[in-house]
């Protein structure tokens, strides 16, 4: 043998060929098991069923803000909107988004 690292290289990569390739082991999925309340109802559930009856409260609130809005819009002869208008416009406008952020959280 004139060279031996001459074969060096292709030695080291008939080695790592041969070699079991180690790829690292998957973490194990970790599925919080469903909390239980002390009363024994799940958790999740109260959540939901709390978040409802906001909705529905929520939901009352636009349309009592809405009627009264429709009815100063009505009664007012002028075509400019009153800093009262624009407030209950933009309660309406938060409330809205209140609910729709409860329905999309789950």
């Amino acid at each position: 043998m004139k060279n031996p690292c001459k074969f060096l290289p292709l030695l080291l990569l008939l080695i790592s060929v041969s070699l079991p390739a180690q790829q690292p082991e998957p973490l194990p999925r970790h599925d919080p098991a469903e909390v239980k309340l002390p009363n024994g109802k799940s958790q999740k559930d109260e959540i939901l069923k709390a978040d409802f009856e906001k909705n529905i409260a929520d939901a009352q609130k636009l349309v009592e803000l809405s009627k009264e809005l429709e009815k100063t819009l009505e009664t007012n002869t002028r075509f400019v909107l009153s800093i009262e208008d624009l407030k209950r416009l933009d309660e309406i406008e938060k409330t809205a988004r209140r609910i729709r952020s409860r329905l999309k959280r789950y």
